[in-house]
């Protein structure tokens, strides 16, 4: 028994929505037919060409990476080209290959929850958190009499979902007061008498993106010519999604002692694992970032926590960072920091379609990472 992969597609883009990718990145299915059936699967955080024969050899349906392969533009995907070498194999091989990038990084749980539960690192938070859900507090006056069909008009348009609970709303009691003028056809009262009805103050939320929507079920519902009613946009509360996390240890170390354990638990390398500060530093708060880091340093000294971990970082930044005040640092490899992902990413299909028969996820053996000898 298989799986579509446009079911496998649908399982990773709601743990981890394309929505949630950089403008700049390249995320979703590379190459493949959604109408294909998948019931193995290989997970690696690059498709370089021995992750390629490890997957045909695996007779994977799937290979599901972090990073692209085609993140910028291309003008021939030819078999005479690398990328396209490696395309043209996979495609002939039968297998589909999809990414998860930046929009797993911002996920919840995402790269750097990956990361932090290796480390020992229980999260409280993103270090960067993404804006909020941009959302409309939508207030309408509507004579009691149609208060119930109006909120339904309401719920039915998507308005009143709040986390998992739907049908959301706060009603109160008033007295709505009009004067209809001439060319006016009122449904209550008639022209020129002052009109006081009772009516319900109907509040409810809804994503701002159903803005038109919901404009139309309320109109369409509403038995007023000329309904009173309110948007207003709610401001940013943040999210628990955004890049990198930030957590606490269970108990309080020493710079070199978190170092050792960020050592023992991350895949080995050539690049190591190097810390930068008083080796004697008491650890308790941490801030994690998968992959690439240094673009937030300020962000990680700003959330006040002892030790920043993350990859790739640089000379300067680095050195410059320290003369601010820290917090001290931990640089591992770019790869090192990301593999983790790879069991999350499996937990996920494998929560999903772990009882179809035949069904396997396999986590990558091949270390990707490009650096071979260390010092």
């Amino acid at each position: 028994m298989t799986v579509a992969l446009s079911e496998v597609i649908s399982a990773l883009e709601e743990a981890y929505p394309p929505s949630l990718a950089h403008g700049w990145d390249s995320v979703g299915l590379v190459c493949g037919d959604p109408a294909d059936q998948v019931e193995k699967v290989v997970i690696a955080v690059d498709a370089t060409a021995a992750v390629v024969d490890e997957a045909l050899a695996a007779g994977a349906q799937l290979l599901l990476v972090h990073h692209p392969l085609l993140l910028r533009g291309v003008d021939t995907v030819g078999a005479h080209t690398p990328k396209g070498a490696l395309l043209h194999r996979l495609i002939r091989g039968g297998c589909a290959l999809y990414t998860a990038h930046t929009n797993a990084d911002s996920a919840d749980p995402g790269v750097s929850d990956a990361l932090a539960e290796a480390v020992g690192v229980t999260v409280t938070g993103p270090l960067d958190p993404a804006a909020s859900e941009p959302l409309d507090k939508w207030v309408v006056m509507v004579p009691q009499t149609a208060s119930a069909a109006v909120r339904d008009a309401l719920f039915a348009a998507g308005a009143g979902q709040v986390g998992d609970y739907s049908c959301c709303s706060w009603t109160v009691a008033g007295t709505g007061q009009f004067l209809p003028g001439d060319g006016a056809s009122p449904a209550v009262g008639t022209v020129g008498a002052v009109e006081k009805v009772v009516e319900d103050r109907v509040e409810v939320v809804a994503r701002r993106s159903l803005r038109s929507r919901v404009l139309a079920a309320m109109r369409g519902a509403h038995p007023y010519e000329e309904p009173a009613f309110d948007v207003l946009e709610l401001a940013d509360t943040g999210s628990a999604l955004g890049i990198g996390r930030v957590g606490v240890l269970d108990i309080p170390l020493t710079l070199r002692e978190f170092t050792e354990r960020v050592r023992r638990r991350l895949p080995e390398t050539a690049w190591g694992v190097r810390a930068a500060g008083d080796p004697d530093t008491v650890v308790r708060t941490v801030a994690v970032c998968g992959g690439s880091g240094d673009s937030y340093l300020g962000t990680a000294r700003s959330r006040g926590v002892d030790v920043y971990l993350t990859a790739d970082l640089r000379h300067h930044p680095a050195d410059e960072h320290l003369r601010g005040g820290g917090p001290v640092l931990i640089d591992v490899a770019h790869w090192a920091s990301e593999q983790p992902w790879c069991g999350q990413a499996k937990g996920i299909l494998d929560a999903r379609f772990g009882d179809v028969e035949g069904w396997s996820v396999a986590v990558s053996e091949v270390r990707t990472d490009p650096w071979t000898l260390g010092g």
